[in-house]
């Protein structure tokens, strides 16, 4: 038999502030429980997805994480960006969504298209730019991340192609010259 659901506020432990010399906030001395309807969708946002906090630093006080869900429309694609110095950790939860980045650890640049299902992760370091996409003409697609961050870091990008080292930009992966995006 499965024990009920806790109600906000349950998981506090009066004894942690007993504990001599501990001067922990508020909001670190007990767990949190958000449930799936308390999302906040007041979040970095890119155009194409629809991203929610459930822990960040704003919705329970987390200093070195955030995790959330990012929902992304059938048929659509996310804008090009990246998340700074955050690393990402993504389950995939419902869907088939793609996972788009340009791998240039080769001799010629070349566009690298992820195809997922429920149930796999993907690892995106720092500053990778990228973007995601669902083909699917009649399912939502919706991931799990995590952030070695405590908020959602966002820069939105023109281009997933980065600018040659003179600040020109170069070759794209498929041959053709780069130009404004």
């Amino acid at each position: 038999m499965s024990e009920p659901l806790t109600t906000p506020g349950e998981g506090f432990h009066p004894h942690l502030h007993d504990t001599p010399g501990r001067t922990a906030a508020p909001l670190h001395t007990r767990l949190h429980h958000i449930r799936a309807d308390a999302l906040d969708g007041d979040t970095a946002q890119t155009g194409g997805m629809r991203r929610f906090a459930a822990v960040s630093g704003r919705t329970v006080g987390s200093e070195k994480l955030w995790m959330g869900q990012t929902h992304v429309a059938p048929s659509t694609a996310s804008s090009d960006h990246h998340h700074g110095a955050s690393e990402t950790a993504i389950h995939v939860v419902s869907g088939h969504p793609e996972f788009v980045f340009v791998d240039d650890s080769g001799e010629e640049p070349q566009e690298v298209r992820l195809r997922t299902s429920p149930g796999d992760y993907i690892f995106v370091p720092p500053f990778v730019p990228h973007r995601e996409e669902n083909p699917d003409p009649s399912e939502e697609a919706v991931v799990v991340i995590a952030r070695s961050t405590q908020e959602a870091i966002v820069v939105n990008l023109p281009r997933l192609y980065a600018l040659a080292a003179d600040g020109s930009e170069g070759e794209n992966a498929d041959g053709s010259e780069g130009g404004n995006a």
